[in-house]
């Protein structure tokens, strides 16, 4: 699937790629509905009709991932709330592998990720990847999100890499999109993120459901 001898630079995605996305679907379908309807007086179905306009319009924006404009837009400490079900965070199959192989070559690896300062640091408290990132970068530290032109840009700056040798793997595939228009040569999908939910069909890129597919000739 990919000839690793044409790259140099991994940017890996952190929720739905690495980590199982059910945590964070479970956290904003469920329990945030949940607090929010027990905060104003609603039944859950009543709380889930009024959140899931606001959610679906902050899509893509920088906003949806920042949990304090979350706070304030509820009412809630939602850094609070995903620490009360951080049991629930977990690492997907044989990522924790992958990044052990990866980490061991020459190659430089950075966790390029949407997620908020506050919910990073959880999950990187709760699974202990850090170790194997050359470099850790929030799109909260850019000003931009991933879906975001811009966002390249700034990390290229950043962190000094080749387009034509980096391979992004992302769950995202706006954030996909956004990465093969900056440039970057070697892009892969993922298509099972979150393992309670089916497989899905991937239209445009490459797809793996576990990182073992990745790991010949690493």
């Amino acid at each position: 699937m990919i000839d690793w001898k044409k790259v140099d630079t991994v940017l890996l995605d952190m929720d739905g790629t690495l980590l199982d996305l059910n945590f964070d679907n479970h956290f904003w379908k469920e329990f945030v509905p949940l607090k929010f309807a027990e905060k104003q007086s609603l039944s859950i179905e009543a709380a889930k009709q009024q959140l899931e306009p606001r959610f679906k319009s902050m899509e893509g924006k920088l906003e949806w991932y920042c949990l304090d404009y979350w706070s304030d837009e509820l009412a809630l400490d939602i850094a609070g709330l995903k620490a009360e079900i951080s049991g629930l965070i977990s690492v997907l199959p044989h990522v924790t592998e992958f990044l052990e192989k990866v980490h061991r070559s020459p190659k430089k690896v950075y966790l390029v990720t949407n997620a908020h300062r506050d919910s990073l640091g959880l999950k990187m408290e709760k699974t202990c990847l850090q170790e194997f990132f050359d470099g850790i970068i929030s799109s909260h530290d850019l000003g931009f999100p991933k879906e975001h032109a811009d966002f390249w840009r700034l990390l290229q700056q950043r962190i000094s890499f080749e387009k034509q040798t980096a391979l992004l793997i992302d769950d995202s595939l706006a954030v996909l999109n956004s990465a093969k228009q900056f440039g970057i040569a070697y892009l892969i999908s993922v298509s099972k993120p979150d393992t309670k939910l089916p497989k899905r069909e991937i239209a445009g890129y490459p797809a793996i459901e576990d990182f073992r597919e990745l790991m010949a000739g690493l």
